[in-house]
């Protein structure tokens, strides 16, 4: 007589244990996805130290020819990139000044405005210099500002001053080749 097979206690403990795991899985995934970096908590008065960063120009040539220099603090180390412009007043960003984000290559990248409490454009830029992506955007706001397209470089300037120097997607950046190559 055929005994019908039943589920055997070893099966059902592994169908268990990799619904355990992947449940532990995706709650590890939410809680890197909610502190980016190990961002500073709403409410932080963290900031970068402008006056120790490193400083370069950067050249935008516009589709109309015309070209626009901005004084930039360069964001290089993570814990840089992580405070960028949070806690930086109107008064201590002139119109030809900003931050550029370095990474050390092209992905999608993504930026929010925790603790910034000025509005902000950003000009995602790939390695060759194209700008991929133009933004405005408001203080405070913890949404994901996407680049949509792969960019190394971001370019965080006051709000108003890409669209009033007419620059957009499909113009370049003369990026300085010490940024491009950093020495090791």
């Amino acid at each position: 007589m055929l005994i019908p097979a039943r589920p055997n206690a070893r099966s059902s403990l592994d169908r268990r244990r990799r619904f355990e795991f992947g449940r532990v899985a995706r709650g590890l995934a939410l809680l890197a996805a909610a502190l980016p970096g190990c961002a500073p908590p709403p409410g932080s008065t963290m900031r970068n130290d402008l006056t120790a960063m490193r400083t370069s120009l950067v050249t935008i040539r516009n589709h109309a020819g015309q070209s626009h220099t901005f004084n930039v603090w360069v964001a290089e180390t993570l814990d840089e990139q992580m405070l960028g412009l949070m806690n930086v007043t109107d008064a201590e960003l002139d119109k030809d000044e900003g931050m550029l984000f370095v990474f050390s290559r092209d992905e999608v990248r993504g930026f929010w405005m925790r603790n910034t409490i000025i509005p902000l454009d950003i000009a995602y830029i790939r390695s060759d210099g194209t700008i991929v992506r133009t933004l405005t955007m408001q203080p405070l706001d913890e949404s994901t500002y996407s680049s949509v397209e792969p960019a190394r470089f971001a370019l965080e300037v006051r709000a108003g001053e890409l669209a009033a120097r007419g620059i957009a997607a499909g113009d370049r950046v003369e990026i300085p080749a010490s940024l491009l190559n950093p020495a090791p």
